[in-house]
């Protein structure tokens, strides 16, 4: 690492470091663009992780790769491919994207994730099938893939030869009664609604599901996973386009557990403020989503079309981080991705009487990469996880999806909070 990769890689002040690229590559493809960064505990406590690698977002080198650790998270071994080894480099068939694990009460860990099978709809890297691989020996050998059946919907393609456009982007949650629940993004087909006048990917109509895993700590393989679509068709969530009432653009949902069992969805939007869900039933049927805001009758949070990852912190304290800006940021005036920074932490607390459940403390200034790229991106978008860590919480995420990195939060900034 030369002195000026030395000096980026702690500009955003991490504690842990995971990865840093060095420009040979893994397994043959390109290591320098790594996002969707997912760690998480195995079933023996120690630390793993799954994320999407490539050369640069969306191209058809896009892979899968995976790392451990120990309980502490201080050494990592490098990342070997475990899925999406051979794309074909001019159509991207057989390229893999956005793998996420769920980890059985046996220990057996599987990652599921996006296979291009070389037909696009909306983009190459979210048009795709679910696919699945386990490990039973904690990442050491892995499983034949398979193909992981999910129901169609009115959002995909009238063809079912076209794979539906969808991703999982954080770790499934294991709620109340023990099994998954992971949040989706689902790009509506361009064949069920006449394309947008704007221009730019900011733009396509999508909407918000949820998928509930019901066998899978049986251990079966891949392909005998039971998973229920909780939200078919018309029960979607959807937030409408200012201007454009008749469709919706949601994506990205955060989801985290309350103290009295009711689950809490944090969606972005292009509103210019993030959006927010709540269900009483362990999401069998959610509320209509609204914009989120700092609490009931106080203002709106502010924030673009970027992750704006919700985290538990403790039994009634939960973690919101986001821009603290709706787009409109220095000489950015969309939502084009640029203007993804600087980060901003809130604190959340449980409110059980009010209508909104989570009230939300002044922003906290936490980091930024003062606009300077790496691997041609400047932006802080945090597609990242976060786990307990020696008894302190730790977010772990990209930086500027190259550097793989882990931020401690600690009292220092937490006391910093201030409720309106």
């Amino acid at each position: 690492m030369n002195g000026n990769d030395k000096a980026e890689l702690f500009r955003t002040h991490p504690d842990y470091v995971i990865y840093v690229p060095d420009g040979r590559g893994t397994g043959g493809l390109p290591d320098v663009a790594n996002e969707h960064f997912l760690v998480f505990r195995r079933g023996d406590g120690t630390l793993a992780a799954v994320w999407t690698q490539s050369g640069f977002e969306g191209e058809c080198n896009q892979h899968i790769v995976f790392a451990s650790s120990d309980s502490r998270g201080r050494v990592w071994s490098p990342p070997r491919i475990i899925a999406g080894g051979s794309p074909d480099p001019a159509t991207g068939r057989s390229m893999c994207s956005w793998g996420f694990p769920l980890v059985s009460r046996s220990g057996r860990i599987y990652v599921l994730y996006s296979k291009h099978m070389g037909i696009n709809d909306i983009f190459t890297h979210t048009t795709g099938l679910l696919h699945g691989i386990f490990s039973d020996d904690g990442g050491e050998s892995w499983s034949a893939e398979e193909a992981v059946t999910l129901p169609r919907t009115i959002w995909d393609h009238p063809d079912p030869a076209v794979p539906p456009n969808c991703i999982v982007w954080q770790k499934p949650l294991r709620f109340g009664d023990g099994r998954y629940l992971a949040g989706v993004t689902r790009w509506v087909s361009p064949s069920r609604y006449p394309a947008p006048a704007e221009d730019g990917w900011y733009n396509d109509d999508s909407v918000v599901d949820f998928l509930r895993f019901e066998n899978l700590d049986a251990d079966p393989d891949c392909g005998d996973l039971e998973i229920t679509l909780l939200t078919p068709d018309e029960q979607s969530l959807r937030f409408p386009i200012a201007g454009h009432p008749e469709r919706s653009l949601v994506q990205e949902p955060s989801i985290v557990e309350l103290p009295d069992g009711r689950l809490f969805a944090v969606m972005r939007s292009v509103s210019g403020h993030p959006v927010c869900a709540q269900s009483r039933d362990g999401g069998e049927h959610w509320s209509r989503p609204e914009i989120l805001t700092y609490g009931d009758g106080l203002p709106p949070l502010a924030h673009p079309l970027s992750p704006c990852p919700c985290y538990r912190l403790n039994e009634t304290e939960y973690l919101l981080f986001f821009h603290n800006h709706g787009a409109d940021f220095g000489p950015w005036r969309n939502h084009d991705g640029r203007g993804r920074r600087p980060i901003y932490l809130s604190l959340g607390r449980f409110a059980p009487g009010d209508g909104q459940p989570l009230r939300f403390s002044a922003p906290i200034s936490l980091m930024d990469s003062d606009n300077v790229e790496l691997n041609r991106r400047s932006d802080l978008a945090l597609y990242s996880s976060f786990e307990e860590v020696d008894g302190r919480p730790v977010l772990f995420y990209p930086d500027r999806k190259h550097f793989l990195v882990g931020r401690i939060i600690g009292p220092e900034l937490l006391d910093r909070a201030v409720f309106p």
